[in-house]
């Protein structure tokens, strides 16, 4: 049963016996379980990743639906690690999942990024987005950070000693400078697009195999009908994966994260 669900993928030079093998010895966190972390969810279960962690703290909401398709009208009013499991569950019943109805702070970042072999940044908080990317630089675990907002969104893949979010963005933006997909909107196909290049890079930093987005930036924008590939270099000077680092632990954060929360988008 199990060779025939991934057989067509199995035939791929790239993947194989061994690489099926591979996939179901790994683990991914996937943080939020919102529009990137519903397809991110469903392709990494689809094709044989054998752990999955899904960590968020929210309920489903009627709004959601749209564009968060693990989700149903059944589901309104259900934490979302809960409906995403028994959905997931049914896709493949012989998934090891980690249900934790938890939100990610400093006091807990360091524990569950070391626990997992790829993180997912599929939240929507930029303050939860950098206390991944800092966890993920100081314990040299691979993180694929995806953001989205209106037709459009962004990818890229942080690997150990490759240049990290900071980087690019060196701080999170101040509150009143972020628009939430509440006040800006979304379509919901933007998300699919998103998330499923952020499967694609989970799948090829466990597999080991083509280019993953490191040190450069996938940019979709759906109302254009445009995608391009952003190349951005390691910055000397950057706070976190530099050679002189000035954050060497997580204590600066404050206990709780933003009180937007993960991902709703």
């Amino acid at each position: 049963m199990t060779a025939e669900r991934h057989h067509r993928q199995r035939i791929l030079a790239e993947v194989g016996e061994a690489g099926q093998q591979r996939l179901e010895r790994a683990s991914v966190a996937i943080v939020g379980l919102g529009g990137l972390g519903s397809p991110v969810a469903l392709y990494l279960a689809a094709a044989g990743v054998g752990r999955l962690g899904l960590i968020d703290d929210q309920q489903v909401e009627l709004s959601n639906l749209n564009r968060q398709i693990l989700f149903e009208d059944c589901d309104v009013g259900r934490p979302k690690v809960e409906a995403a499991a028994g959905r997931l569950l049914i896709l493949d019943s012989a998934l090891r999942l980690d249900a934790r109805q938890e939100n990610v702070r400093a006091s807990n970042v360091e524990a569950i990024v070391a626990e997992y072999d790829v993180v997912v940044d599929a939240t929507d908080s930029f303050e939860t987005k950098f206390l991944l990317n800092d966890a993920a630089v100081l314990l040299r675990k691979p993180l694929v950070h995806g953001a989205v907002l209106r037709w459009g969104g962004q990818v890229t893949t942080v690997l150990p000693d490759g240049p990290c979010l900071r980087c690019l963005f060196r701080d999170p933006p101040q509150d009143a400078d972020i628009e939430t997909c509440e006040e800006a909107g979304i379509i919901g196909a933007a998300t699919g697009v998103v998330g499923s290049v952020q499967a694609e890079e989970a799948l090829k930093v466990i597999l080991n195999v083509g280019t993953p987005l490191s040190g450069r930036i996938f940019q979709h924008d759906g109302l254009r009908g445009d995608t391009r590939i952003t190349r951005f270099p390691r910055d000397a000077d950057c706070p976190v994966c530099s050679s002189q680092p000035r954050i060497n632990d997580l204590a600066r954060y404050a206990e709780q994260v933003s009180p937007r929360g993960h991902v709703r988008s």
